[in-house]
């Protein structure tokens, strides 16, 4: 499959790349034929999760500390856990600034009755990360892909769209094409950003499901 134009010369930093969900999206756009730059806190478990996946997908993997990533990447994918999301970012804004931040973080909280949404006094974890990087331009995406399909080399087509939203049209069309490499994956326009939360919220729902139902359920949007 070959590149859209969006997306030619196009370095993909994800920072917190080691963890399921960041690494899973890595291995998923390396294998699309874009170069990608893993972050983490440690750079010697990023450059180790790199090596593992350029020798799985044959493509540039290369990983270092968070800060690097970010400055070597176009597009920014922010895949960290939730308490540390705020702090990163604060750090990075300089870093940052100029580049198209994908957020994907779902604050969420665990209890004997399951997953459930956390408050966020900014309304979402995207709006916090749009209050701390004035001048970046940032875009809410891939919050419901399942980091088990994402990993799995031999799952050949993630069934799923990814809801994007965001206040860029040509930020938003360049992350619905970024969602769009990974196979059997539709990138859909969802809203401005400040309807992010109850598309974060809704991992929730879908790990309830998951659990009831033994899978690793996606959303679909129909009719269009």
């Amino acid at each position: 499959m070959s590149l859209p134009d969006s997306l030619i010369s196009t370095t993909v930093a994800v920072l917190g790349g080691t963890g399921p969900q960041g690494r899973g999206l890595a291995r998923r756009f390396a294998a699309a034929g874009l170069p990608v730059v893993i972050g983490s806190r440690s750079a010697e478990r990023a450059s180790e999760t790199a090596r593992t996946l350029a020798e799985a997908t044959g493509a540039e993997v290369t990983g270092t500390d968070n800060a690097s990533a970010a400055d070597a990447g176009d597009i920014v994918v922010v895949a960290v856990p939730w308490d540390g999301h705020g702090d990163l970012l604060r750090d990075l804004a300089p870093t940052l600034a100029g580049k198209v931040v994908v957020d994907c973080v779902n604050p969420l909280g665990f209890d004997k009755r399951g997953a459930y949404a956390l408050p966020v006094d900014e309304g979402s974890a995207a709006q916090q990360a749009e209050a701390l990087l004035p001048d970046s331009t940032v875009v809410a995406a891939f919050h419901h892909l399942s980091a088990v399909k994402l990993e799995d080399a031999e799952v050949t087509s993630v069934d799923t769209d990814v809801l994007v939203l965001g206040d860029v049209r040509e930020a938003t069309d360049r992350v619905q094409d970024l969602a769009g490499t990974i196979p059997g994956v539709r990138g859909v326009y969802a809203g401005r950003l400040r309807n992010a939360h109850q598309v974060e919220a809704l991992t929730a729902n879908l790990i309830s499901v998951n659990r009831r139902h033994k899978a690793h359920a996606g959303v679909r949007v129909t009719d269009i």
